[in-house]
């Protein structure tokens, strides 16, 4: 019922967030993310009637256990006072009355080893349902949240006039909402440059690397590759990194052969008193 509630919740988040979308997010796109939220939602459904069946089912055959039990330790008892009852029983009987208490009290032991197995059985189809409601969840979520982003052309064409205009926050947040909505797009590794570009800015160069590197690992063939390489080399030697930056400069220089930034690799290495290889 939990899980219930919950995909009924997000159905209505999908619902207010549809409803409250600018005029230019309703569109094919909307449609389309309304009818996977509908799906997701029947889904669950789907999963939640299996798991109750399921769960039925488990208790059953654990109610069916716990009675056997129940009626083998009653047996147990019964026959101990018959044994104590009779001392007087032949050494034989008394041997064969042994073995049956044996029997009984192993049928115990394979009992338990059952339900044991049968209880862990459960906790891993709980654990399995939970997952999958929350992955459920998460997805609905991540579905209402794109319904209600901006189209991605006006989010970048946003961050890129704001970064010009010098208005460095809301710039950095456009940025990281365009990566967060649009992270497989030519444009999320121009985010990823602007956003370095800004952290260079504000002297926090650790994570202005980290995302120069983001760029450069996830956008080789994107035009701001060779910027970001530069840009990181840089950055690096203000961190006081001067043998690392020295080295990515270099590989500006060897990759970038005719491009202005490898000038402008060149131009940082005679300052710092390193000559690029022959070549280059």
């Amino acid at each position: 019922m939990k899980i219930q509630r919950c995909a009924a919740a997000f159905a209505l988040v999908a619902m207010l967030a549809s409803n409250s979308a600018p005029a230019f997010a309703v569109s094919k796109e909307m449609v389309t993310l309304q009818t996977q939220v509908q799906a997701l939602q029947d889904q669950m459904a789907r999963m939640q009637q299996s798991f109750d069946e399921r769960m039925g089912v488990m208790k059953s055959l654990m109610d069916q256990n716990t009675d056997n039990i129940n009626k083998v330790t009653a047996a147990i008892a019964a026959m101990n006072d018959v044994l104590q009852k009779q001392q007087s029983v032949s050494a034989t009987q008394a041997e064969q009355l042994s073995g049956q208490i044996q029997a009984l009290n192993d049928s115990i032991d394979e009992l338990k080893a059952r339900m044991a197995k049968v209880s862990k059985q459960m906790d891993d189809m709980q654990a399995t349902q939970q997952s999958a409601a929350a992955s459920q969840a998460a997805q609905q979520a991540q579905a209402a949240a794109l319904a209600a982003a901006p189209p991605p052309d006006v989010l970048y064409n946003n961050g890129l006039r704001d970064y010009n205009a010098g208005k460095n926050d809301l710039a950095s947040q456009e940025f990281s909402d365009y990566i967060k909505f649009y992270p497989n797009t030519d444009l999320a590794g121009n985010s990823y440059f602007y956003l370095a570009e800004l952290q260079y800015k504000q002297g926090n160069y650790q994570a202005a690397i980290t995302n120069y590197d983001l760029v450069i690992q996830n956008f080789p063939s994107g035009n701001k590759a060779a910027s970001a390489e530069l840009k990181k080399g840089f950055a690096q030697i203000e961190s006081g990194q001067q043998d690392a930056g020295a080295a990515t400069l270099h590989h500006v220089v060897q990759r970038y052969p005719r491009t202005n930034e490898a000038l402008q690799a060149k131009e940082k290495l005679r300052k710092l008193g390193t000559t690029p290889a022959k070549g280059q």
